[in-house]
């Protein structure tokens, strides 16, 4: 059976809760709940026990304008996201967000993109296709 093929618009994505929302619109056509923002939520969308992956075992995901998704998931927004955790102690570990903030700050922190990157690549029956 050819995968499935989808097609994510990275023009609509403009900072973290837009991207879920284009995930949700995406992954999540025909379901009665959403995923929330959630880097685990998107993991476990992805391993495909529910959502459109539930009954396709293959797809393909053309994600258009990527570079602009790229831009708007960068450090900017990796650092509103870290800060908007730290503001929550007790929720988060607040000495590790400090060190994501710190490295950012160095410019070694790993930007939000690319850890949906890196956990896309962790699940090969997504093949993400750059368009």
């Amino acid at each position: 059976m050819p995968p499935l093929i989808l097609h994510l618009d990275g023009r609509a994505i403009h900072d973290i809760a837009s991207f879920y929302d284009e995930i949700n619109r995406v992954f999540m056509h025909g379901e009665d709940w959403q995923l929330g923002p959630s880097l685990d939520a998107l993991d476990d969308m992805l391993y495909g026990a529910y959502g459109v992956l539930a009954a396709h075992p293959d797809v393909a995901l053309h994600w258009h304008a990527i570079d602009h998704s790229e831009r708007a998931l960068g450090i900017e927004a990796t650092r509103a996201w870290l800060q908007a955790k730290q503001a929550a102690p007790g929720t988060f570990n607040t000495a590790a967000i400090t060190a994501q903030l710190q490295a950012l700050a160095r410019g070694e922190g790993q930007p939000y993109f690319e850890i949906v990157m890196d956990i896309f690549a962790a699940h090969p029956r997504v093949v993400l296709v750059r368009a």
